[in-house]
């Protein structure tokens, strides 16, 4: 495990394509040979890496989302805890560098990076849906509309965050999401008009 969060930390920072076995043992003291026979390939190597980021990727995000309320509380605790992963600089920044790296390289590693991606806009997706079954996003809201909203704000905040080192990203990207959710949020039902102001018309001329 502690080969993986090492070689996870370095695919991170340089690139999934950039990571070899040979890198590994000497950052990890570890013999070339060993590794070479745990791994048997680069694309093992790589594969075993995504795998660690995603568990990892769940446990700080994804499973602490899901203890909270159904609705939008979970929706907004699963914000939170990824805008935490992405100031830190965690799993999620390197499926999103290995997306572009690996978007035009047909392959095992690019396959498996789909599958995580779709996985992951599922589970935004079916969060969402639960709002809409607790009457708090309206019923004809797209789940996997919202998905792409909030996939889009974040890859926004990460280039904004880490790139650009903008140091409103929070704030903005924090705003764009209240934005969205407001736009699928249930409108509350209009004020009654308070009755007791003045009487009205018909018992005014009663009264006159």
């Amino acid at each position: 495990m502690a080969v993986l969060a090492q070689a996870a930390e370095v695919a991170a920072r340089q690139g999934l394509g950039a990571l070899t076995i040979g890198d590994l043992a000497a950052r990890t003291h570890l013999s070339k040979s060993g590794l070479f026979a745990h791994f048997q390939s680069k694309e093992v190597l790589q594969l075993d890496v995504l795998a660690y980021a995603r568990d990892r990727f769940v446990d700080e995000v994804i499973r602490p989302a899901t203890r909270a309320p159904r609705g939008e509380a979970r929706v907004r605790a699963l914000f939170e805890h990824w805008a935490v992963v992405g100031r830190q600089g965690h799993a999620e920044c390197l499926f999103v560098s290995a997306a572009a790296e690996f978007d035009d390289q047909p392959g095992p590693v690019r396959d498996q990076l789909v599958r995580d991606h779709r996985d992951f806009i599922d589970s935004i997706a079916q969060m969402f849906r639960t709002g809409i079954a607790e009457g708090e996003f309206r019923p004809d809201a797209d789940p996997e509309q919202f998905a792409f909203e909030l996939h889009g704000i974040m890859l926004g905040y990460f280039h904004a965050h880490r790139l650009l080192q903008d140091p409103r990203a929070g704030e903005r990207t924090r705003r764009a999401f209240e934005t969205v959710l407001a736009d699928y949020r249930i409108a509350p039902p209009p004020a009654e008009p308070d009755s007791a102001e003045s009487p009205a018309p018909a018992v005014a001329a009663a009264r006159s």
